[in-house]
């Protein structure tokens, strides 16, 4: 069975650059949409991977082979930024995760004692901003899965989240990470053999997945950038007067695809080594008092 395991629609809320946040939304995926563009593509399951939101489902809940995921934004205890999917939930599991999903420890408690399958997406991307060393001690301790083919992310970054996942011995999972309609389905998760949810779900906790699909990259991210800022204008034809500043898009993704290969470069080659970030889990979960985060 295959299902791309992150995936955006109309309920992922504004974009978080600045200048933007107000006007453009993360993504214009009409769930329905989505839906019929994954089923086209062969994925025998659907899910949605909304930014801390599951309103999609509403639109959705009603087909037997779709099932109810989020990506909660996550801080760690170093004060970073990650983001965390989260998959085959109900409506009061999301309640609760977006109740912890500011104090990573207590998130990590809660989904640990529910069961609940969860991965760090795009692990060596500077999306979600600065990455601190403790942060991957953190991951390779109590994370069960990681986002090893990202249809948004360039080659090299999937190869070094495969091998990380590898050395470490974690799930991994694809998915397109679309946020705009061409990119639906250019990675996705397989699990040989699985004949329903549970089957596929039971395969991923046993680690019998296959990540697949491609790679993204700069042409792939400008098209999609593009394909935002055209339904950006169709949404508030107002902002039709600022179409000129779309012909800097290619310059400005290129800059950001830099940045972010550095980012990349830099922290694969402190983690993907043989020496391990070292972790003080222990002593920073007994500070803590015991009714704000009890462990599992």
């Amino acid at each position: 069975m295959k299902c791309d395991l992150h995936v955006h629609s109309i309920h992922s809320g504004m974009c978080t650059v600045p200048l933007l946040r107000r006007v453009c939304r993360e993504s214009y995926n009409d769930p329905r949409e989505v839906y019929a563009i994954l089923k086209k593509k062969g994925m025998d399951l659907v899910t949605l991977t909304d930014h801390d939101s599951i309103g999609g489902a509403e639109a959705l809940r009603g087909y037997a082979d779709f099932f109810l995921s989020e990506e909660a934004t996550c801080r760690m205890p170093s004060g970073t930024t990650v983001h965390v999917g989260v998959y085959d939930i109900t409506e009061r599991q999301h309640i609760e995760i977006q109740r912890r999903r500011d104090d990573f420890v207590c998130l990590l408690a809660y989904l640990t004692e529910r069961r609940l399958l969860f991965s760090v997406n795009h692990i060596f991307s500077s999306l979600t901003g600065p990455r601190a060393l403790d942060d991957f001690a953190w991951f390779e301790a109590y994370v069960p899965a990681f986002e090893t083919q990202s249809g948004q992310m360039p080659p090299f970054h999937n190869r070094q989240a495969a091998e990380l996942a590898r050395r470490l011995g974690k799930t991994v999972l694809g998915g397109s990470d679309s946020h705009a309609r061409p990119s639906v389905g250019a990675a996705y998760t397989e699990v040989p053999g699985a004949r329903c949810k549970d089957e596929f779900l039971a395969g991923l906790k046993a680690k019998t997945a296959i990540a697949s699909g491609t790679s993204g990259g700069y042409l792939r991210l400008t098209r999609d950038v593009l394909w935002l800022t055209a339904k950006l204008f169709q949404e508030r034809p107002w902002t039709l007067l600022f179409s000129p500043i779309a012909l800097l898009v290619p310059a400005v993704v290129l800059a950001m695809s830099l940045d972010d290969a550095l980012f990349a470069r830099r922290w694969s080659a402190r983690v993907n080594t043989s020496h391990r970030p070292r972790l003080e889990s222990m002593e920073y979960l007994a500070s803590r008092p015991a009714e704000v985060c009890a462990w599992p």
